[in-house]
């Protein structure tokens, strides 16, 4: 952070500040807005996950994305930390896994601005094996 010199120099701070609070706190409609979720428990953090998280609101500011970037706990992905769960308005949740900036920046440019899907997504629906009752 750099050195505050003058009242000018605050009040920039500030509003920069301000400006990242808001893309992370607007709790106005959230289901109008862009919504993306980190996974921040102990296994995201260790991965880098607040680097992301930091990245997703700076980007997301940056261009101008109406956004709400929130953090949350475990969501059972610790194999592909960091994670994070994108919702865009009237699409279900996608969970993206292995997110390091460049595919952050690709989810960003890709996913939320243009609605195509990136590579890295973990799929919600699966099969389990099935006991044989026979064994």
């Amino acid at each position: 952070m750099s050195k505050v010199k003058s009242l000018a120099d605050l009040r920039k701070m500030k509003d920069e500040l301000q400006s990242k609070v808001h893309l992370r706190e607007q709790s106005d409609n959230p289901e109008k807005l862009v919504q993306v979720k980190v996974s921040m428990a102990t296994c995201g953090i260790a991965s880098g996950a607040k680097e992301i998280m930091n990245y997703m609101i700076d980007e997301m500011d940056n261009q101008a994305i109406e956004a709400l970037v929130t953090q949350t706990g475990c969501m059972g992905f610790c194999h592909a930390e960091p994670t994070i769960e994108v919702t865009l308005p009237n699409n279900a949740p996608i969970v993206y896994g292995h997110v390091d900036q460049k595919r952050a920046e690709e989810i960003i440019n890709k996913y939320i601005i243009r609605g195509e899907l990136v590579d890295g997504i973990i799929p919600v629906n699966y099969e389990t094996v099935k006991e044989n009752k026979n064994d």
